[in-house]
């Protein structure tokens, strides 16, 4: 049986970096406000759609590596 990785999308802290607001993100990379907003909340997460990751990444102009912090593998 395989284990599923768990991971942490770092989007508040980037944006609070950045100073922009979720709604910004959401704005310029296209991707759905409750989606920004969903993967913003969530502590850990099992899944989420790759695409979108890599537009909010490039929205917050960093790489999906520096977005997304690996938990557990």
């Amino acid at each position: 049986m395989s284990r599923t990785s768990l991971f942490r999308v770092r989007i508040r802290e980037l944006a609070k970096e950045q100073n922009l607001k979720l709604k910004e993100i959401a704005d310029r990379s296209g991707v759905n406000y409750n989606t920004v907003k969903s993967y913003a909340r969530t502590e850990v997460m099992s899944m989420a759609d790759v695409v979108a990751l890599i537009k909010i990444a490039r929205a917050l102009s960093v790489t999906v590596e520096e977005l997304v912090e690996i938990i557990e593998e």
